[in-house]
């Protein structure tokens, strides 16, 4: 009977082991999922958030334009003056503040330049591959299939030569 009962408990103890391994696989996998999807939740966001952030420095780059008083750039030489209109004696204001781009945490957005002088757009110095490819709204409608997201150019050309005059800058060169 001894023989038998010590047998027994190290089946068990086997039967135990090999449950607590499957245990531990299923956990690491779960989790692995969770991380996967909660970066991918965060980069979506931070997606969302170039768009809006974009659209804002389009609007303000418009506004900063049809403000323009005669014998005056149309568009601005930094994004400073966007926040103060050095145009104007008194205070004018196209935008709220100077945005850092969403993807990158940085204030490293690449300035595309008007090919008289001043910034007519920007977008973002990420490399990254965007998720949203298709379904924006009418005015980011160009945005369709570009391959990365330094491709999602945000500018205001007004009554400018075509977009492919205009070239890419970094902020300060």
């Amino acid at each position: 009977m001894r023989i038998s009962k010590g047998y027994s408990c190290r089946a068990e103890t086997g039967f135990t082991y090999l449950g607590v391994l499957i245990l531990v696989a299923v956990l690491g996998i779960t989790t692995t999922t969770a991380l996967t999807l909660g970066a991918l939740i965060e980069r979506r966001m931070a997606e969302e958030e170039l768009l809006y952030v974009g659209e804002q420095y389009r609007a303000a780059l418009e506004s900063y334009s049809r403000a323009t008083p005669a014998g005056s750039s149309r568009y601005p030489m930094t994004l400073q003056d966007l926040l103060r209109d050095p145009r104007y004696p008194d205070v004018r204001r196209h935008l709220r503040k100077i945005y850092l781009d969403p993807l990158t945490s940085k204030d490293d957005w690449i300035l595309v330049q008007a090919p008289g002088g001043g910034i007519i757009g920007l977008h973002s110095a990420s490399q990254r591959v965007p998720i949203k490819i298709a379904n924006f709204p009418p005015p980011l409608q160009t945005f369709e299939g570009k391959e990365s997201y330094s491709d999602w150019v945000f500018s205001y050309l007004g009554s400018m030569a075509p977009p492919s005059l205009v070239t890419p800058n970094r902020p300060g060169s």
